[in-house]
């Protein structure tokens, strides 16, 4: 079943994959020997299915109307701890992270806690594809068509009770093999949260690939979190955690520095990093910095969901 959202934020119902012979996702991928191949399985590759932001008119100040980042730049220039502070560290290091096996555990205030295999956790047939921007609070932003499943739906298998009201993530801990988990950069494991409205929110997606591939290990296989109104440190990478809680949970920036890094992360280009102004962006690639939208462009979608709140205080 394919969940489908009308939104100018997504793209069209012809370009969402048919993932019908898709059973598991280490299967396809050796099945298909790469994307070239997927085509012989019937399986449209995202990169040539035409994909593009249709709906929006090219303009330098509208960062969603721009053409997909160059899929080099989005596997070579990332922010990864686990695998080291530096942009390029994640990938010079990504051989290190081991994603097979893989267990998601889910605890906390549900019906149905348990320990599930990536592939009985994340539903084949679910799958879809989007094209969603990340902004990242070093005032830089990609444009990257994921492919995931709606964190919502997910989540409401698990029944969560009506004393859930957020839900924590937590990332791999393997200080062994995870060069940057042996550095005091952060209190491991990296741990990032959500009220739950926002994490049953349709644009609120669990990736598992990118530009129509496997996601690799340094954009956080086998699963992320991608919530494109967020600044970027809410994608939380490589995840084996997810709780449900009463209580707001404490995340990894927000302990390290709460000054800087609040709870919500909402992009608003209203308040400032204590170190530098949010109110322009560089989308990577270009040299050229463009206003930067409130919710990242998605206040059509999100901005409901904080009626009421000051968000010069709760950001």
């Amino acid at each position: 079943m394919l969940v489908k959202v009308k939104s100018n934020s997504y793209i069209s119902e012809s370009d969402v994959t048919d993932y019908h012979i898709y059973k598991k996702r280490r299967e396809f991928i050796k099945k298909a020997g790469g994307v070239a191949a997927a085509f012989s399985l019937g399986v449209p590759a995202l990169s040539s299915a035409g994909v593009a932001i249709k709906d929006y008119k090219k303009d330098i100040d509208n960062p969603l109307a721009d053409e997909l980042t160059e899929e080099i730049k989005v596997t070579s220039y990332n922010n990864f701890y686990e695998l080291g502070t530096g942009k390029g560290d994640p990938k010079s290091n990504a051989h290190l992270l081991q994603t097979d096996p893989w267990a998601i555990t889910v605890e906390g205030e549900c019906a149905n806690p348990g320990v599930l295999g990536l592939e009985d956790f994340v539903s084949p047939h679910q799958l879809e594809e989007r094209i969603y921007r990340l902004r990242c609070v070093e005032a830089w932003s990609m444009i990257i068509p994921w492919l995931g499943v709606e964190l919502g739906p997910v989540l409401k298998r698990f029944e969560p009770t009506s004393t859930a009201k957020y839900v924590e993530f937590t990332t791999i801990l393997d200080p062994d093999n995870l060069p940057g988990q042996r550095r005091a950069v952060l209190n491991w494991p990296y741990r990032e949260g959500l009220r739950i409205d926002e994490a049953m929110n349709p644009l609120t997606l669990l990736a598992v690939g990118l530009y129509g591939k496997e996601l690799p290990n340094q954009n956080g296989a086998p699963l992320r979190l991608v919530v494109p109104w967020k600044y970027g440190f809410k994608s939380i990478k490589s995840i084996v955690k997810i709780r449900f809680t009463e209580n707001q949970p404490n995340t990894s920036w927000n302990t390290s520095s709460a000054k800087e890094y609040r709870f919500y992360s909402n992009v608003n280009p209203e308040v400032d990093h204590p170190r530098w102004s949010q109110a322009r962006e560089r989308k990577i690639g270009e040299l050229r910095k463009r206003k930067t939208l409130m919710f990242n462009g998605y206040a059509d979608e999100v901005a409901s969901l904080y009626d009421g709140m000051d968000l010069m205080k709760y950001f």
